[in-house]
This record gives structure tokens, C-alpha cells and sequence, in this order.
């Protein structure tokens, strides 16, 4: 009997499978992927209140596919990012950044073979745009298939922890939490100054440009 107690294989503590912490390509993966998601939002604002403000303003069915579009891009690129920091896969990580790829490249040869994105104007060169775009993507892809991040993914998604669900919150806390939280909204609504009426003013007040009387 104490041999079973003392042995620490049987122990609960022993039983709790362990979360190891992603290793740093994946993690910096997951990082690059958060930031792309954010700039792309930040962009896509700030490219649709120019679009709706231009002069020759497209159709609602392209601003439509145009959001529709960007909007897949953000949740494709975070959610990679997030599959592959939890384990579960690098192929949507991998998808997208190849999906860039090729879009840089066709845009690339659109506008050296074609007249349509000759409206655009750019500070530097065409070429030199294409080689610092595709630096992001091609940076994933070396992240993504870092040897630690093949690991990584090979040894599939971490183990959850199961932990006690929380005792419910007793009677009493909770009137104490409405009625502070109630007591504060008085106390705000009663010391607020509400602006008064130009008719209750003094008599002898200054009146103001425009409303002096002869």
C-alpha cells in the first residue's frame, strides 16, 4: 500500500499530459501571419474611403467582391497562423502564403504586359515593388518549413487540460456587484452639470456678439 502511494506514476499530477511551448519559427510564423492580418485591415480601410470618395466611383458589386475578398484574406491569415501555433496543420499557413505568391506574380505580369494598371502610380520601380512584396510571403514559407515547425506540426495538436469548472457565483455577490455598479451610474447621472436655459441667465449678464440692443 505504500509502495502504490508513494509511487509517482500513479499520482494524479503525473497523469496531466504536459503543453510544451511552440518552438520559435512557430511562433514567429504566427507573429508574421497577426501582423499581415492587421495591415491588411489597416489598408483595406484606409483603400475604401479613398475608393468611395474618388470621382469615377465603382459599382456596389465590386466594392462588394472587393471587401468580400479581403475579408477571406484577414480569416485565411490569422487562421493559419493559429492552426499552425496550436498544432493542428500548416497547410491553410503554407496555402496562403503560396496563394500570395502567385498573386504578386500575376500582378507583375499584368502590368508589364498589359495597360491596365497603368493609372497606378507608385514611388518606386514596378520590379522593385514585386521583390519587397514577395519577401512576406516567401518569409512564411521559410518559417512554415523550418525543421522545428515540421516537428511541430507532425506531432499534431497539443492536449488540452481539462480544468474544474468555477462554483457559481453566490446570491448575495451578485446583488452586491448590481447595486454598486447601479449606485455608480447615479452617482454620475446626479453630478453630471446640465447646461442651463439661456432664459433663467441674470439680467445684468453680458450679452453676447450679435444680440446687443440699442
Amino acid at each position: 500500500m505504500a509502495s502504490t502511494v508513494s509511487d509517482p506514476s500513479t499520482s494524479p499530477a503525473s497523469s496531466v499530459p504536459g503543453r510544451p511551448r511552440p518552438p520559435a519559427a512557430v511562433l514567429a510564423a504566427a507573429a508574421l501571419a497577426g501582423l499581415e492580418a492587421v495591415a491588411l485591415v489597416a489598408g483595406a480601410l484606409t483603400g475604401l474611403d479613398g475608393l468611395l470618395l474618388a470621382g469615377s466611383r465603382p459599382s456596389g458589386a465590386v466594392v462588394v467582391a472587393v471587401l468580400l475578398g479581403l475579408a477571406t484574406w484577414v480569416v485565411l491569415c490569422a487562421g493559419g497562423g493559429a492552426l499552425l501555433t496550436d498544432g493542428s496543420g500548416r497547410r491553410m499557413y503554407t496555402g496562403v502564403a503560396t496563394a500570395e505568391i502567385a498573386l504578386v506574380m500575376a500582378v507583375l505580369g499584368l502590368s508589364l504586359g498589359t495597360p491596365l494598371l497603368d493609372p497606378l502610380t507608385a514611388s518606386l520601380p514596378l520590379p522593385a515593388l514585386a521583390l519587397l512584396a514577395l519577401g512576406l510571403p516567401v518569409g512564411k514559407l521559410l518559417l512554415a518549413g523550418a525543421p522545428t515547425a515540421l516537428a511541430w506540426s507532425a506531432a499534431g495538436p497539443r492536449a488540452r487540460v481539462t480544468r474544474p469548472d468555477p462554483g457559481p457565483v453566490r446570491p448575495l455577490l451578485r446583488a452586491a456587484t448590481l447595486g454598486a455598479i447601479g449606485l455608480a451610474l447615479l452617482t454620475v447621472t446626479l453630478t453630471t452639470p446640465v447646461p442651463g436655459d439661456p432664459a433663467d441667465a441674470p439680467a445684468d449678464a453680458p450679452a453676447t456678439a450679435g444680440t446687443s440692443q440699442p
